[in-house]
């Protein structure tokens, strides 16, 4: 859900996720997933280090406990945070890392680490554009790591470290799924940011991008912008609301006189053309609400997506198809059209999953990164 453009927790509790101990100077605790449309950042603070104090102000944040329940292992006590900005606006994001003191993070007295050790691990194609940026503003080296190694890495620490993490969602039903880390793979990733990723992930650090497309998150907002005129992609999101898509998309009994083509399976409301009734419409684009044209954006991205996930999978006999990335951000529509085209397609044998920390699969992997956290032995227990 979004709530002020902050991501809120789902019903359950955030689980515990437990962290072996290292030295103060040792621990890293900052890292980016600079994208070209978001910046996803992931830190970790504890009762002793790295102090969070937003002076009754609001972050656009999220956060995941860190437990040290288990007394057989030492662990910190404190939170993972997740936050998110636009890259647009990536001033914002410095001046939240600036604010947090989060780039000083690691040394014992808040002040400034010396030489090659004041670097952020960073992946996307940002961390390539902006690393004089941050060099300027926050005199901090962006250490940058593969993006698909970092939303494999994330992805999988996720599945076996977190639970619950992923679940289904199909006729407003969710329904989180126990994850058997003997039988996690091979499985299929699709991650969708600005464009969409799909990758067929056969264990840790084992894995092959195999296809993808340009439609996506940013394909949503883009065209969204142009045709609604709405500031932000969360704005457009919640339009999308308040819809109908039927105002303009072509279904099957337009054509079939209100009938279903049942012969080859389709019924009367499935969409026959996105957006295909402005064809045979006497209209201009401010005869139509922006609430139904975005509505009917959001249902075209997501069947796209949700089909060309589905025959990937099936190319390399794929049951278990997860989808991450910031374009879902626990909507419940984009969620259920994706979950319908992949339950169409597949005939019901194959089901889509979504992850509750589905848009810092980079972030996290990046974290990870940090040799020094051994976060190997976390998910080993």
């Amino acid at each position: 859900m979004e709530k002020d453009g902050i991501r809120e927790n789902l019903d359950e509790k955030d689980s515990n996720i437990m962290l072996p101990k290292p030295s103060l100077d040792e621990f890293s605790h900052l890292s980016l997933d600079i994208g070209g449309s978001l910046i996803k950042v992931v830190y970790f603070s504890s009762n002793s280090n790295c102090l969070v104090d937003d002076n009754g102000m609001r972050s656009p944040e999220d956060s995941l406990e860190v437990s040290n329940s288990n007394s057989n292992w030492p662990f910190l006590s404190g939170r993972l945070h997740f936050a998110k900005f636009e890259t647009s606006k990536i001033n914002d994001c410095l001046e939240f890392i600036s604010s947090k003191q989060l780039h000083y993070c690691g040394s014992r007295h808040h002040e400034a680490p010396a030489g090659d050790k004041n670097v952020i691990k960073a992946t996307g194609g940002g961390a390539y554009k902006f690393a004089d940026l941050f060099k300027e503003k926050l005199g901090v080296s962006l250490d940058k790591v593969d993006e698909m190694d970092c939303l494999v890495a994330g992805a999988n620490f996720l599945l076996k470290a977190v639970h619950p993490e992923a679940f289904t969602y199909m006729d407003g039903q969710k329904g989180y799924v126990q994850i058997d880390h003997n039988d996690l793979y091979p499985y299929l990733l699709v991650n969708i940011g600005s464009g969409v990723s799909m990758i067929k992930v056969d264990g840790d650090g084992k894995f092959e991008r195999v296809s993808g497309t340009s439609v996506g998150g940013g394909t949503f907002w883009g065209l969204g912008r142009l045709l609604t005129k709405c500031k932000s992609f969360d704005e457009l999101l919640k339009l999308s609301h308040q819809g109908n898509n039927r105002v303009i998309d072509m279904l099957v009994g337009d054509i079939y006189g209100g009938m279903d083509y049942s012969k080859i399976g389709l019924s009367s409301t499935a969409i026959a053309s996105s957006f295909g009734k402005a064809v045979s419409e006497n209209k201009e684009l401010e005869d139509y609400r922006p609430e139904d044209v975005s509505r009917s954006l959001l249902r075209m991205i997501s069947n796209n997506i949700g089909q060309i996930s589905y025959l990937n999978a099936l190319r390399f006999g794929l049951k278990r198809i997860f989808f991450g990335g910031f374009f879902i951000r626990s909507h419940a529509y984009t969620m259920d059209t994706i979950s319908v085209a992949v339950h169409f397609w597949s005939k019901g044998e194959a089901k889509a999953m979504f992850l509750r920390h589905e848009g810092f699969l980079g972030a996290l992997g990046a974290f990870m990164s940090y040799e020094k956290h051994d976060l190997e032995d976390l998910i080993a227990h």
